[in-house]
């Protein structure tokens, strides 16, 4: 008995916690970076929105990164 190794235990909930967030996350950073758009493009009175449309791929971009981040450290 003393020679086999007993498997890792897992942080189950602490991969759980994770998960549960990150939907909330994308959407925090997606939607802030939209509104940071809309104030660039009202403030410059911009009428196409072009501060709009590359705030928001750039806030997708950044919230996928967070993702791809934290998916890094959830031990399976």
């Amino acid at each position: 008995m003393s020679g086999q190794k007993l498997p890792k235990k897992k942080n189950n909930l602490r991969n759980i916690a994770v998960l549960s967030g990150i939907a909330f996350q994308m959407g925090v950073i997606i939607f802030l970076a939209a509104k940071g758009g809309i104030w660039l493009d009202q403030h410059y009175g911009n009428e196409k929105r072009i501060f709009t449309a590359i705030s928001t791929i750039f806030g997708v971009a950044v919230s996928i990164w967070v993702v791809l981040r934290q998916l890094k450290r959830i031990d399976y």
